[in-house]
């Protein structure tokens, strides 16, 4: 099943790949009016309902086969995250962890910084520098 998946998976990139390409530009429409060549190969309605509706179908069909693979390289098991997330007793059990023998678990005493004198404002009674003008 697998297999024949991951085939068909490949054949429907590469039509994808090859619609993408023969797809036109927007700008498209305007060259071909003045003298370019016309798309007539898809009919008189141009090639944006057949390559639009051919374009939906292989996304689709490319989207399933992704899903369906990626579904069954799972093994169809749908592990969770929360299955797997710790429980609160475990986690209080964590963090009181077991010291060794012989390390001192006192804390050392807290240091105080001392407080460094402000320095004293500068005095207003000085004159402001004089200006000089540069020619």
């Amino acid at each position: 099943m697998v297999p024949l998946l991951i085939v068909i998976h490949v054949v429907v990139c590469i039509i994808m790949i090859l619609i993408v390409l023969l797809q036109g530009g927007k700008g498209a429409d305007i060259g071909a009016s003045f003298g370019g060549a016309s798309q007539t190969v898809f009919g008189s309605s141009g090639p944006t309902d057949f390559l639009g509706k051919l374009t939906t179908w292989s996304a689709a069909i490319f989207m399933i086969t992704s899903l369906s693979l990626a579904y069954l390289s799972s093994g169809g098991k749908t592990p969770s995250v929360v299955d797997r997330a710790p429980l609160a007793s475990e986690n209080q059990a964590s963090k009181s962890l077991p010291v060794p023998e012989g390390i001192d678990q006192t804390l050392p005493p807290v240091e105080q910084k001392q407080s460094v004198p402000e320095s004293p404002a500068p005095s207003q009674d000085k004159a402001p520098a004089p200006k000089t003008e540069v020619k």
